[in-house]
């Protein structure tokens, strides 16, 4: 058997170990490129095209601005399964919406997302009217894509409270009105959210709903909106943001000339 030391690194990371870790590391870039990179087709030239550095360059200059570094869900899962196991007894044995909702919040936390859902629907089924309990079970829908399941719940919220979670409750009706096909409203709501809230993918969707409808020059004005909006941030969150602001420069050039 040879080792590193005597094939050389080089060799070592062709044909030993350090191949298989290679090409997962390339092959996780090359995926999350593809689902989420606004600019994937450039970016996934250069990591095919320069070999062995491609993916690595990616790594730095779009995987890492855009990402939060957290572990993985099925990480955290088992990590956390011991706090989840007493959570879920506590919420057996007391029954109240709070303990139903710390559930729910670590299921959801470690991508357990159905049971989460079976976890808010428990706390509701013991008070209907629980914010906390509306907004997560609402979010469960959103992603299960029964919008109107979460349109009804997210109406509740921002009824009792129309700043609950500084805005994301409002971000997220406006995406449901969006994925139910009622534009105006969607737009609407967006409209009202983005005086108030500018978060990037907020006025992103604006600025699509006024193309859609032929409005072009506001929709220019919301994506140039967003891009000095990211520039005028701090630089920490302004990498976080890179993925819109590399949206609306591409929707921008896909506008028609004024």
């Amino acid at each position: 058997m040879y080792y590193a030391s005597e094939l050389g690194w080089w060799t070592f990371w062709l044909y030993g170990w350090g191949s298989w870790i290679y090409w997962a590391f390339l092959l996780w870039m090359l995926i999350y490129c593809l689902r989420n990179d606004p600019e994937r087709y450039i970016w996934l030239w250069v990591i095919l095209i320069f070999q062995p550095l491609g993916a690595v360059i990616y790594f730095f200059a779009r995987w890492l601005p855009s990402t939060r570094l957290e572990p993985p869900s099925y990480l955290r899962k088992w990590t956390r399964g011991g706090e989840i196991q007493r959570l879920r007894i506590a919420a057996n044995q007391i029954g109240n919406p709070h303990q139903y909702i710390e559930l729910a919040e670590a299921l959801q936390e470690t991508g357990q997302t159905e049971a989460a859902g079976d976890a808010y629907r428990a706390a509701l089924e013991k008070d209907g009217e629980n914010l906390q309990a509306l907004w997560g079970a609402a979010g469960v829908d959103f992603r299960d894509e029964d919008y109107a399941a979460a349109r009804e719940k997210l109406e509740k919220v921002l009824a009792q409270d129309p700043s609950y979670k500084f805005g994301d409750v409002s971000l997220l009706y406006g995406k449901v009105l969006y994925r139910m096909g009622e534009r105006e409203a969607a737009r609407e709501q967006l409209e009202k959210h983005t005086k108030r809230w500018r978060h990037p993918e907020g006025v992103f969707l604006l600025a699509t709903l006024c193309a859609d409808a032929g409005q072009m020059q506001q929709a220019r004005d919301h994506l140039n909106g967003l891009i000095m909006d990211i520039d005028g941030s701090p630089r920490a969150i302004a990498r976080k943001q890179l993925f819109w602001k590399s949206r609306a420069k591409r929707l921008l050039r896909r506008l028609p000339a004024a």
